[in-house]
């Protein structure tokens, strides 16, 4: 541990061993505990030539520099723990050169880096002004965050140790399930498996996608994520994921998700990649119902006419849902891009959607509509909006003339027979 030379440090490792001697074993750790607190390295060398670096200091909760950390009588906790959790640098450096070890673990089975993903500062300066006194604070307390990963990435920190429960997160897995978006590519950087997958065999990025947040997912695929893997029990990717939250009546609620999924697009996300029952992004999509993930989702030519293992078409998921049955213009645009028109499943059941009284007559509509054969004038129409979709419909525009442009993207009349 070399020579101590600073003055006083003689006279605490004097104080220490009359402190053990006394049996006052409390009084050591109360001491250690407040050391590495105050970053004071001089008197945390001294006190481990009487406290073994790896074993855990217990102090009582009534200690007064002690209170805000526990809420019990007493507590155990490893001084690297310690200088972890509370982003305390200069003590952690001096730890783990005085021998201390990243990969020790508590009771819950967690080294000191998944304590440190943990208890990661969530500092969000969006509200406060720019330059402001509060927001300065909050960027120390970040970048102080950061230099204590850096140090422990530095003295050898297992980036790829799971944690001991049941989930059995990587420490990227614990990045994103905690929001610390910033640490990604330091983790990365320093070795840690982009693809690994946790106890439910999903990869950070799918976590990353479920939760659709978006600079994460930038992260994660610029360091390398396989944008297509699918979680191996149920084949969902990233995209099918992003979609599902998407979606769901908190997407619609918060207007979350098109910038995630067209991100994932962007980057070659299949978006006709089936799961293990045959659904695709696109299913997701209509059986959400909302609109501007449905026209993403077309506009990279997703394709609305294929089935799932049951036979449910794109459509037959848009009309399982009431709501969706009756924004009769988002249905008239699916179903001039269906053909042929599959209103049922595999066992011939119609969706739940149009078997409500009110429906009665858009059903039967329908159904008609199903039993009708095409002329191939319209098959052909139908076939042009399938493969170029809104993506290229202004530059068909300019090539086509007016009148046949009309006749392939005239479609709206079918909203009217809806009606």
């Amino acid at each position: 541990m070399g020579n101590i030379t600073k003055k006083g440090s003689r006279e605490l490792v004097t104080d220490t061993a009359k402190s053990l001697e006394d049996g006052s074993l409390v009084v050591l750790h109360t001491k250690l505990y407040e050391a590495i607190m105050r970053e004071d390295c001089t008197s945390i060398q001294a006190l481990l030539r009487c406290h073994p670096v790896n074993q855990p200091m217990t102090v009582l909760a009534n200690s007064t520099s002690y209170r805000l950390l526990l809420n019990q009588q007493t507590q155990s906790i490893i001084p690297i723990h310690l200088a972890a959790e509370y982003r305390r640098a200069q003590s952690l450096l001096c730890l783990l050169e005085h021998g201390a070890n990243p990969e020790v673990r508590d009771t819950r089975g967690l080294t000191t880096l998944h304590l440190m993903l943990l208890h990661w500062p969530i500092t969000s300066t969006t509200w406060t002004k720019p330059g402001d006194r509060i927001q300065r604070i909050l960027t120390d307390i970040q970048n102080n965050a950061v230099t204590c990963l850096r140090i422990l990435c530095e003295h050898g920190a297992q980036v790829n140790a799971r944690v001991d429960n049941s989930n059995k997160h990587s420490p990227l897995h614990l990045a994103i399930t905690y929001g610390t978006y910033p640490v990604l590519s330091i983790l990365a950087q320093n070795g840690a498996h982009v693809n690994a997958i946790n106890e439910s065999t999903m990869t950070p990025l799918h976590m990353a996608a479920d939760i659709l947040n978006k600079e994460m997912i930038e992260t994660l695929i610029a360091c390398g994520a396989d944008i297509n893997c699918a979680v191996s029990t149920t084949g969902n990717t990233a995209l099918k994921l992003a979609v599902c939250s998407a979606s769901s009546k908190a997407g619609r609620l918060l207007a979350a998700g098109v910038s995630c999924i067209r991100l994932l697009l962007i980057h070659g996300a299949k978006v006709n990649a089936q799961d293990h029952e045959g659904q695709t992004a696109i299913h997701e999509a209509c059986f959400g119902g909302r609109e501007a993930i449905i026209n993403l989702l077309l506009e990279f030519e997703a394709n609305v006419n294929i089935l799932t293992r049951n036979g449910e078409s794109p459509i037959y998921m848009y009309l399982q849902r009431s709501s969706n049955v009756r924004d009769t213009a988002l249905l008239a645009s699916l179903l001039s891009r269906s053909y042929p028109l599959r209103l049922t499943n595999n066992q011939g059941i119609l969706p739940a959607g149009i078997m409500l009284p009110e429906f009665h007559l858009l059903r039967e509509t329908l159904i008609k509509l199903a039993q009708k054969p095409l002329s191939l004038e319209d098959i052909c129409k139908r076939n042009i909006r399938n493969i170029y979709g809104e993506k290229y419909k202004q530059h068909l525009k300019q090539v086509l003339p007016v009148k046949i442009w009309n006749s392939v993207y005239g479609y709206y009349d079918l909203a009217y027979l809806l009606k």
